[in-house]
């Protein structure tokens, strides 16, 4: 109906108008009471809603890094763990290198005796070499020299730790006898046949747990920093969550006072409008 065809007193117009008006607005204090938040699109208020978006996008991106972050202290507990028991590994061959100079003193059966301990330390240095190759996590292990992983902590990859791994196989330890991975050890009896070179053979022992007690040290840092990290992401997402929730959450008990004052509004302009129309209606008293 096109605006004219019906003529409406000035009141009644002013009345309407304003039925118009809290109609409208209780539209508005309903979908924010059904949805909790006062910013929904642009249009409620494009200051408020970008920004909010801002943080929330800022949000997601900082979510997936800390998956990532997760990840790595995985990997770094993974060669950690392995370190641990490499240096029990490498204890145990300090026990069989106890038994060779005990071997010593039995002259008749020393070479027989000599035999089953390297047997029983090449089987060991076999043992180190699978649990280097046993400490992948997702195929990535640190106790490989040639492993590299570098961890973002922001959305911009503009600041991050690069992580690099150590040969913590028995040759790369530099464990006399020791082999790559896959190898075959190489000690013999005549290797440790004298105190003296039983004492050579101990000192590369010594050299390996003190080359582990490094890496161990490195690997404890690190994983210190990611777990620092971790906690610093997660409360940083909580930060901006909050952040976006204050620019559009909307108070329920403010909206909920809103549209009781409304109704009553309603109510009213319904009433004012009946009397606004009470002029017009006494036409009808004529006939």
């Amino acid at each position: 109906m096109a605006i004219g065809d019906v003529s409406l007193t000035g009141a009644m117009r002013s009345n309407l108008v304003s039925l118009q008006q809290t109609a409208t607005l209780m539209g508005q204090t309903q979908d924010r009471l059904a949805t909790g938040r006062k910013v929904n699109s642009a249009l409620d208020n494009p200051a408020n809603f970008f920004a909010a978006r801002e943080h929330t996008q800022r949000a997601n991106l900082l979510n997936g890094l800390k998956d990532n972050i997760g990840e790595a202290v995985q990997t770094v507990k993974a060669a950690d763990k392995a370190v641990t028991a490499i240096t029990k590994m490498i204890e145990g061959l300090r026990g069989q290198l106890s038994q060779a100079r005990t071997a010593l003193g039995d002259s008749e059966s020393s070479g027989t005796l000599l035999e089953g301990v390297a047997s029983g330390y090449n089987t060991m240095l076999e043992q180190i070499n699978n649990l280097v190759s046993d400490s992948t996590y997702k195929g990535l292990t640190f106790l490989s020299g040639g492993t590299s992983l570098t961890v973002n902590f922001n959305e911009n990859a503009s600041t991050s730790l690069v992580m690099s791994g150590f040969d913590g196989s028995a040759s790369g330890l530099g464990i006399s006898g020791g082999t790559d991975i896959g190898g075959t050890p190489a000690l013999a009896s005549g290797d440790i046949d004298t105190n003296t070179k039983i004492d050579d053979v101990e000192k590369t022992l010594n050299d390996a747990l003190a080359t582990l007690r490094k890496e161990s040290a490195t690997l404890a840092n690190n994983l210190t920093i990611l777990s620092v990290r971790q906690s610093f992401i997660s409360d940083m997402v909580n930060t901006l969550t909050e952040g976006a929730d204050n620019l559009t959450l909307a108070d329920t008990n403010e909206e909920g006072a809103n549209m009781l004052m409304l109704q009553t509004r309603q109510a009213l302009g319904t009433t004012s409008l009946s009397l606004a129309s009470q002029a017009a209606q006494s036409v009808l008293r004529l006939f």
